[in-house]
């Protein structure tokens, strides 16, 4: 897996691109619940996993929605992805809809103008540095103009995301002047879930990375993330994750180490990303 992080102009919609590139026969892992996707499928195919039982097949350009589990991959063959992940300002320049009709599901893209050039590009080259070059102009062309009411509401969650140990709705809804129920109906258009839901999913992603790279005792973060108990912390952990606290400490996936270290990008990428 490379990272490259977006230039300036796009940090606010982009998070990283990343290609991943795999030789076995068969290939298999899990990935955390995350933000929307768009991934080129250049030389393989495969399936998703969702939480909910759900198995669907991996289009050839992939628009994955945002996930609220652990989803678990296969790809069949070697080969190389090209992704990007997307902020909801991101979402809402490729796709514009409500992000929660896409929530654990997929969306082919390959007939829309511009997808199957730019793929068929992608797969014409094996330089990294060039597929990257290739993608931001294409994403950059497809940007458009978001009310500025728009990005205070987005800078509002993603501070309450972040800020919070356990993020509260109360303090959401104190910050944004809006009420619990207009505040459900804009995180679900943007965030693809209701803003506990949302709380919960980045409180166990920040929890995982705290683990994972930072070495704290996942024992001491139940009482820091306002945790029920050990067994509560455990569920949401696997849920979200994939992986138990103690397999994030000890044997932690292949692919969950090289998503984990999408933080080491710093500040050239947003905060949402980078700490998620």
């Amino acid at each position: 897996m490379r990272y490259f992080a977006p230039p300036e102009q796009l940090n606010a919609y982009f998070g990283s691109l990343y290609i991943f590139t795999e030789t076995a026969d068969q290939y298999s892992d899990v990935t955390r619940a995350d933000v929307p996707q768009l991934r080129f499928m250049l030389d393989n195919s495969g399936d998703y996993h969702f939480h909910d039982g759900t198995i669907l097949p991996t289009p050839e350009v992939c628009l994955l929605g945002p996930t609220m589990g652990a989803t678990r991959f296969d790809l069949r063959g070697a080969g190389r992805v090209v992704g990007i992940s997307l902020l909801p300002a991101g979402w809402i320049a490729l796709h514009g809809g409500d992000a929660s009709t896409l929530t654990d599901r997929v969306q082919e893209m390959v007939d829309l103008p511009g997808y199957r050039d730019l793929l068929e590009q992608l797969r014409a080259t094996d330089d990294a540095e060039e597929m990257a070059a290739l993608c931001w102009p294409f994403l950059l062309e497809r940007l458009v103009p978001l009310p500025e009411s728009t990005w205070r509401l987005l800078e509002a969650v993603d501070g309450w995301l972040m800020d919070e140990g356990s993020p509260r709705i109360e303090t959401l809804a104190d910050i944004t002047g809006l009420s619990p129920r207009q505040l459900a109906r804009l995180t679900n258009k943007y965030y693809g879930c209701p803003p506990k839901l949302l709380a919960r999913k980045y409180r166990a992603l920040r929890c995982s990375a705290r683990i994972a790279l930072d070495h704290e005792s996942w024992q001491a973060l139940c009482d820091d993330g306002r945790f029920y108990d050990q067994s509560h912390f455990i569920r949401e952990i696997k849920h979200f994750i994939g992986l138990t606290p103690h397999q994030l400490q000890t044997e932690p996936s292949a692919v969950a180490q090289l998503t984990l270290l999408r933080r080491s990008l710093g500040g050239d990428v947003a905060v949402i990303n980078r700490f998620s």
